[in-house]
């Protein structure tokens, strides 16, 4: 999000035109930018509950960068997710418990599966979203190697 954000006025001047860009699916290193706090506003197999919206950073192959905002619902239902976010960055270990700190996302890098999804209410809108985080790893030191 810009630091200059901010709502319109009716005379405004506009420049900015749409940039979206699809990755192609696929393994994609990513950087996590932030994080926003929200609501998940019930549906027919989860209530009502927090949400937090999270930012992923990934290069395209040309180097362009893009952001992909995925949704992370904190609900027992889903906690799957939210422990398959915090293995990804490295703040969680498999197996063990964790109290998740959303503060200390930003910044913090890993490896996703990214796929390519119809828009439900428009077959012919498609969108990247994160499919899977891969479980973090350590870069190890080898000598001779880059």
């Amino acid at each position: 999000m810009s630091e200059m954000d901010r709502e319109l006025n009716w005379d405004d001047e506009i420049e900015k035109d749409n940039s979206f860009v699809t990755l192609p699916e696929g393994d994609y290193d990513f950087v996590i930018d932030h994080f926003e706090r929200a609501r998940h506003a019930g549906s027919e197999k989860i209530p009502p509950c927090n949400k937090a919206l999270v930012f992923f950073n990934i290069k395209t192959p040309d180097g362009q960068e893009i952001t992909i905002q995925e949704g992370y619902i904190l609900h027992t239902k889903l906690e799957w997710k939210l422990s398959e976010l915090f293995c990804g960055v490295g703040l969680k270990k498999k197996g063990e418990k964790l109290k998740m700190n959303w503060t200390a996302l930003p910044g913090l890098k890993g490896r996703a599966q990214i796929s390519l999804d119809a828009d439900p209410k428009d077959p012919n809108k498609k969108y990247n979203h994160i499919k899977k985080i891969y479980p973090f790893e350590e870069k190890k030191f080898e000598a001779g190697k880059f």
